[in-house]
């Protein structure tokens, strides 16, 4: 049964999470299509140089001019049109908040409700559920000459939600600090270097560029200011690079 997919992100007044959502999208499909073709190369299959087996498309939760459901109806009989019978909805969320579990999913019924069973529509558990996830952060912020390493997430007042992040901090010997609840970057570092750490790497757990990554950056300006002894690392987020598009490719497997 040929699938379609529906990336879901939060959305944003800053055009560049949607520029960088558009080309994970694209970059997606090409990688599908590859894998589609190689596969029917590899059993003798007959491939058509007109039919899309795939189709992938955005979807944004927030600060769009319809809501998620309406996104998703209009995706789905687009999908329908191209011949596509399955919808995958994968909500590229890094933490596991209301967004995640509310309303997203209520998002998703409504939808159902207007489609009925034209097309079988799944969610997929989202992005930071993944230990895929874990790995890709291993890579970034592999250096062993750092004292200190420091994961920033936006953070969720629901506490319970914030618990995969200090999981994951853990497991990349590092702390975890947040920009919406505390304990703050500012807090983190503070203590950090009370504790003697004199080269510390920051981590931004967030999936793009956007405006609270510039006010990170703009932050760690002031912290060079506050401890001029320190010798800080800014990486960036994790971008629509090809491991993530290799991670949510695995994704689109399950």
């Amino acid at each position: 049964m040929s699938e379609a997919y529906l990336l879901v992100s939060h959305g944003s007044r800053d055009p560049r999470p949607e520029v960088a959502m558009e080309k994970l999208a694209i970059n997606l499909g090409t990688k599908l299509e590859n894998e589609n073709n190689s596969n029917n190369h590899g059993s003798g299959g007959l491939l058509s140089p007109t039919k899309c087996d795939y189709l992938i498309g955005c979807g944004y939760l927030e600060l769009h001019p319809q809501s998620l459901h309406e996104q998703i109806i209009d995706f789905s009989r687009k999908a329908m049109k191209n011949g596509n019978r399955r919808l995958k909805i994968l909500p590229l969320f890094l933490l596991s908040g209301i967004h995640v579990t509310e309303d997203i999913p209520q998002e998703v019924e409504l939808a159902k409700q207007t489609l009925g069973d034209d097309i079988s529509i799944e969610l997929q558990p989202h992005l930071g559920s993944y230990f895929g996830l874990q790995r890709l952060l291993a890579k970034k912020i592999n250096d062993t000459s750092l004292d200190a390493k420091i994961i920033i997430a936006h953070g969720s007042r629901r506490l319970e939600a914030n618990t995969s992040i200090e999981a994951m901090a853990i497991s990349l010997n590092a702390v975890a600090a947040y920009w919406a609840i505390s304990p703050s970057l500012k807090d983190i570092v503070t203590q950090l270097v009370a504790d003697g750490k004199r080269k510390i790497g920051i981590l931004p757990y967030f999936l793009f560029s956007g405006g609270i990554t510039d006010a990170i950056a703009q932050s760690m300006q002031d912290l060079k200011l506050l401890f001029p002894m320190v010798s800080f690392q800014l990486y960036e987020p994790l971008e629509a690079n090809g491991e993530l598009i290799d991670l949510i490719w695995d994704l689109t497997q399950k």
